[in-house]
């Protein structure tokens, strides 16, 4: 993979990040008025009758999201340390890592975050957090005992970049709009499993009609999550290389961690796609079988670690 310079990387993994966000909502509207329209009787098919109907619902659907984004937003900060097991670690504990935080947010400018520990012997660490009050770096006791101070400053200014960039405001969003389409997917199986067909051959291809549309939002959605996850690592790394000056310690903190990445308190997929590799048990696929590469959370780490080394 050709490196093609910092500023433009960046640039390029804004843009592409911003054109897959915009995608969610259109996403969500446009299998909205799909929908409106396929349930119409056939003779009936109407596209000005579908817009009609469609401009008075939309406004609900706006309303049941916003709520819906509302109750995630606020709650994700206590969702992710009870589900990584993260705690808060003091000065006193481990000045060392205070020190390596310290001396890349003063030379970024950036506001001391929260720094936590999740007590576990495996390399990762992630960043949480949507503003300066509730920004996180957290560490696993693995990456603070087995890397390098370059190599571990390395991690925690990819981390910090996160925080910069605002990455986790991002990925929430994306979460957020998959588990509505994975809610309204799974509330459907459910419907047409207990329905025991009572309500009519009509509303049961109504039913199998939105069950299908769900299923499609709920593709399309995990696809473009997935790849502004992918996105916004290689924009994290290259904000390492750039606040440490030294890549060369962040590709060979990826190799270590590569090696043994797996927290064993992350079960979901959601949070493990917050860590600097992803923690969960990796499915050994075939080297050419490249469509599995759009269900990753990340880029693979050798092709992350070549691009460091080409700074």
């Amino acid at each position: 993979m050709k490196y093609i310079g910092l500023n433009q990387q960046i640039w390029s993994n804004n843009f592409k990040s911003v054109i897959l966000l915009i995608m969610f909502p259109l996403v969500l509207l446009g299998l909205v008025w799909l929908f409106i329209f396929l349930i119409q009787p056939t003779e009936q098919y109407s596209v000005t009758g579908t817009n009609s109907i469609f401009v008075r619902t939309a406004p609900w659907v706006a309303v049941v999201v916003l709520t819906w984004f509302a109750i995630a937003w606020f709650s994700h900060t206590a969702m992710i340390e009870k589900a990584t097991g993260s705690v808060p670690l003091s000065r006193k504990e481990n000045k060392r890592i205070y020190n390596l935080v310290e001396n890349l947010c003063i030379g970024s400018g950036m506001p001391l975050p929260k720094i936590n520990i999740i007590q576990d012997d495996s390399l990762n660490a992630f960043a949480s957090g949507i503003n300066t009050s509730t920004f996180t770096v957290s560490l696993s006791r693995g990456i603070i005992n087995k890397l390098g101070d370059d190599e571990l400053e390395a991690v925690i200014a990819h981390e910090l970049t996160h925080i910069r960039n605002r990455d986790v405001r991002l990925l929430i969003i994306s979460i957020i709009f998959v588990g509505i389409f994975a809610f309204i997917t799974e509330a459907l199986v459910r419907s047409v499993r207990f329905s025991g067909g009572g309500k009519g051959k009509k509303d049961g291809r109504v039913v199998l009609l939105a069950l299908l549309l769900a299923a499609v939002g709920y593709l399309l959605s995990s696809l473009f999550r997935f790849a502004i996850s992918r996105q916004r690592e290689f924009m994290a790394d290259a904000g390492s290389a750039n606040m440490t000056k030294n890549p060369l310690a962040l590709a060979s903190a990826l190799e270590k961690i590569s090696a043994d990445p797996a927290i064993e308190a992350v079960r979901r997929n959601d949070v493990a796609q917050m860590f600097i590799d992803n923690p969960q048990p990796k499915k050994e696929r075939p080297a050419s079988f490249q469509v599995s590469s759009l269900f990753m959370t990340h880029p693979p780490i050798e092709k992350r670690i070549a691009l460091l080394r080409q700074f």
